[in-house]
This record gives C-alpha cells, sequence and structure tokens, in this order.
C-alpha cells in the first residue's frame, strides 16, 4: 500500500485527470521543459501516458499497475514518466495519436501509451492499455516485462530508433505539408472518393460502419446527411434510427454513450462525451429537419434536456464527461436488478417487457448461485 502522505509532480496540476494520478507512487511529471531535459540528461526513455479523467481503460490501468508499488519502483528506474490530459493537451494528443497510428498501423485510444526518445520527442513504440499480468489470447505480455524489453530496444537499438525516426518523421511532414492549390485534389472527386468509402463500409442491417464495437463518428454522418445522394442519407438515417433505438442512448435519462462493443448498438461502454452529445443532438435535429420525423425531434429534445441538466454545473459551464466507473465498476451506476424493475413498473408493463426481453429467465441463469 502507497503511504497517504505520498504525493508526486502531479499534486499541483488543476487538471482532474493528473490529480487522479498525483498519490501514484510513479513518479510522474507533467509534460513540461523540466521533465524533457532531465530525460536527456539522464538519457532516459520518456514513458508518456495520455488519458482523460473520465476514461474507464485508463482507471483500470492506473489501478493495475500505476498504483502497484513494484510496477512503479520499475517505471521510476527505468524511465522518465510523463501524464498528459488530452483534454489539457488536445495538440499533444493529436499528435502522438497520429504517430501511433503510423508506427503501429492501426487507431489509438486512451489510455495512449507512448516510449518516446528524450532527444526526439519521437515514439519507438506504443500502444494503449497494457495490462499488468500477461494475456495470452490476447496475445499481450505483462506490463512489467514490456517496460525491460522496452528499455533494453531504447539502449541497443539506437541506430534502428534513428531510422526509424527519420522515416516516421518524414511521413509526418508530408501529411502536413501545404500543397499549391493547383496540386489540391478536385472537392467533388473527394466527395465520391468519401462517399464510395462510407457506403463499402456501411452494416445494412443495424446502422453504422464495420461490425465490431461501434462510434457514432459523428463527422461521416453529418457528412452523409448533408449529401444530395438518396443513399447517403440512407446511410446516416438508418445509422441514427439504430442508435436511438439501441443501448448507446440512455433511455431513462437521455445523452449518448462513448461507444457500444458489439454491432448491434446493443451493450455501451458506460461513459458520455459531452463533445460527441453536443455532435449527436445537432444531427438528430438536422434530421428533423430534412425528414419532419418527430422521432429525432424527440430526441435532440431528450438529449438537450440531458445536456442542460446533468452535464451543465452551477456557474454556466459544462462538465466535459460523465465518467463510466462507479466504486471502481463500470456502468455499476445503471445496473438495475429485477426488483427494482418490477418496482418502477406496472404489472402490465412488467409483462409487456418481459416478453421481449425474458428479464426473469436472464436473472435465473445469471444470478449468483
Amino acid at each position: 500500500m502507497q503511504s497517504e502522505t505520498s504525493v508526486n509532480k502531479l499534486i499541483n496540476e488543476t487538471s482532474p485527470y493528473l490529480l487522479q494520478h498525483a498519490t501514484n507512487p510513479v513518479n510522474w511529471y507533467p509534460w513540461n521543459a523540466a521533465a524533457i531535459q532531465l530525460a536527456r540528461q539522464q538519457d532516459k526513455p520518456i514513458l508518456l501516458s495520455i488519458g482523460y479523467s473520465a476514461c474507464h481503460w485508463c482507471h483500470v490501468m492506473m489501478h493495475e499497475s500505476f498504483e502497484d508499488p513494484e510496477v512503479a519502483t520499475t517505471m521510476n528506474r527505468l524511465f522518465i514518466n510523463i501524464k498528459v490530459d488530452k483534454e489539457e493537451r488536445p495538440d499533444l494528443d493529436k499528435i502522438y495519436q497520429t504517430t501511433y497510428q503510423l508506427l503501429m498501423g492501426r487507431a489509438g485510444g486512451w489510455p495512449l501509451t507512448m516510449f518516446l526518445s528524450p532527444d526526439t520527442l519521437l515514439p519507438y513504440f506504443g500502444g494503449t492499455y497494457f495490462p499488468k499480468d500477461s494475456m495470452p489470447e490476447m496475445d499481450m505480455t505483462n506490463f512489467q516485462t514490456l517496460l525491460y524489453r522496452l528499455n533494453d530496444v531504447y539502449y541497443h537499438s539506437k541506430e534502428k530508433i534513428k531510422q526509424q525516426e527519420a522515416h516516421t518523421l518524414a511521413i509526418l511532414q508530408a501529411v502536413h505539408q501545404p500543397r499549391a492549390s493547383s496540386e489540391m485534389p478536385l472537392a467533388e472527386s473527394l466527395r465520391q472518393e468519401a462517399e464510395t468509402i462510407m457506403s463499402q463500409e456501411f452494416d445494412p442491417e443495424y446502422g453504422g460502419f464495420g461490425s465490431e464495437a461501434k462510434f457514432p463518428n459523428c463527422p461521416s454522418l453529418d457528412f452523409l446527411l448533408r449529401s444530395q445522394q438518396p443513399l447517403m442519407r440512407h446511410i446516416a438515417l438508418t445509422t441514427l434510427n439504430n442508435m436511438a433505438h439501441g443501448g448507446i442512448y440512455d433511455q431513462l435519462a437521455g445523452g449518448f454513450f462513448r461507444y457500444t462493443v458489439d454491432q448491434k448498438w446493443q451493450i455501451p461502454h458506460f461513459e458520455k462525451m459531452l463533445y460527441d452529445n453536443a455532435q449527436l443532438l445537432s444531427l438528430y435535429a438536422y434530421a428533423y429537419k430534412l425528414t419532419d420525423n418527430l422521432f429525432y425531434k424527440q430526441i435532440a429534445l431528450e438529449t438537450g434536456t440531458w445536456l442542460t441538466t446533468t452535464m451543465q454545473g452551477p456557474t454556466g459551464g459544462f462538465y466535459a464527461a460523465m465518467d463510466a466507473d462507479s466504486e471502481q465498476q463500470e456502468g455499476l451506476y445503471y445496473l438495475w436488478d429485477l426488483k427494482d424493475i418490477k418496482k418502477s413498473l406496472t404489472a402490465t408493463e412488467f409483462s409487456s417487457i418481459n416478453k421481449f426481453y425474458q428479464l426473469d429467465l436472464r436473472w435465473v441463469n445469471k444470478a449468483p448461485k
């Protein structure tokens, strides 16, 4: 157990996320010149961890690894450890999410865990959530073993790291290099290409894109909703319909959860983000304007009510997110047992719902013995 008085260099920060880690036994630094200079003076690689206060897997990694004295000792000995709140420094988050995608060839997420060379601040390895204990079924080694390996890579593969960094930097510069207007692709060809890709990725049965975990992907839906092509609008409206009828939408309180872990929009990851809901409010309002369908109006109004009653603070500002965890359990706040459901509904209402969801049967099968 860590000492109650043990604090690190995050203790004087104002970010809620950084303050969550201020009593970790990890010797965390905020992102600043002093931490970077220390890493360069000691020739130590930097372990950069980026997250935000409502992030479930950020909490999991904190409880598993960052609060563990043995793991913390290893981190402190082998790395200079820097914590960043993505909501406080979206610029850094964008840079390292992009480099992660270039380096690892897949989409990133949070927590983002990057291992940097101190001189260039470019990553030589990265990941998202790393488990404290090995997970062979997911081909994930334990975090401490990974720390030793990546520390060894830094000191014994510097030439290879330099070559990789030069390649990464060249791609980043090419991506962000402004082009003359004569070299810019025509807007119409870009639009057509985007529509083709989205129509290929579209799930015609449940809406959304892909066949696994699903996010709202609001900018894409906005693009499709404003298209003059009937098929494109169909894709957007099908997605909005399925989301509003699914578990990603809080059917009681209003507002949308971050994403679902399944294809059907049924099983949510329970955090709610302000920026997601602000965009979805706009989308459902625009869908109502296009179609005169009162269902879209209802969802827009319920989302707006949730935003102004739950997410607005007493001084008029808005909270950035609602945490997925209650009492260190994801979604516990939203859990109903059979007794609570029956108490809240009339016998007729429960009978109707039970025919569809088979709540009695599910409770018998899943209740503790």
